[in-house]
């Protein structure tokens, strides 16, 4: 009798919690407080030019990623198991490509609207972020591609799959890493957190449709690198 077909782990419903209550915890706490390093010595970190927080940024995301491997793995999966269907095959990469593009013509649409009625606009600590020259662009390309991997990892692949546990509810899961996305980046002031929250529950809804974290991991490096490239022009 053949054996019936693995459902990926990242898109199972469950409630069992992929990792320990206080590996939770603890790395709920440690992005407060990086949220809150940003949000308060941000621009002090600029003195050393860009490419310090960048790389500072870069690192602290991949430790992330790791305490995450480790914390799963004490519960006997690994990190694999939670990115969902990620079919080598290049029909299922464009296929994800397209449905990446397709998820920023809406949400951009529907963010648009939000940060309208917000009367949202970058900060200054948003503005001194922004890369100025070729090595600063070259470097956020690579901070870019670092977060569409590594916070899509944590929120869309940990969080979502913990806080649903934790509620009993896929929805209870993909409104609170929503929320907690939108906590994370505190740099930007509580109107851009609030619309970064929603854009982050788009995101939780687009893991949970696709069962994979990888057109978010196209769509989230996309935004972040064509909205640092064209910072010059988008902020004027």
């Amino acid at each position: 009798m053949a054996s019936a077909p693995t459902v990926p782990a990242a898109v199972e419903p469950s409630n069992r919690a992929i990792a320990p209550a206080w590996h939770t915890v603890l790395l709920i706490l440690v992005l407060i407080g990086f949220s809150l390093l940003g949000a308060h010595s941000g621009q002090r970190m600029m003195r050393h030019g860009r490419i310090v927080p960048y790389a500072f940024t870069t690192a602290f995301e991949w430790l992330v990623v790791a305490f995450i491997a480790w914390g799963v793995k004490r519960r006997g999966l690994r990190l694999a198991d939670i990115l969902g269907d990620f079919s080598p095959r290049p029909a299922a990469i464009l296929r994800d490509v397209g449905i990446a593009a397709g998820f920023l013509l809406v949400s951009q649409v529907v963010l648009g609207v939000i940060g309208h009625l917000l009367k949202s606009a970058p900060n200054q600590a948003i503005r001194a972020l922004m890369p100025q020259n070729p090595l600063e662009m070259v470097a956020w390309v690579g901070l870019s591609l670092t977060a569409g991997i590594c916070e899509e990892i944590m929120f869309r692949g940990y969080f979502l799959r913990q806080f649903s546990a934790w509620t009993g509810t896929v929805a209870g899961g993909i409104i609170l890493q929503g929320i907690f996305f939108g906590l994370d980046h505190g740099y930007q002031g509580w109107k851009l957190m609030t619309v970064i929250a929603v854009y982050g529950t788009m995101f939780g809804l687009l893991a949970r449709w696709r069962r994979s974290l990888r057109p978010g991991m196209f769509a989230h490096f996309t935004q972040d690198a064509a909205g640092g490239l064209l910072a010059r022009y988008l902020m004027r």
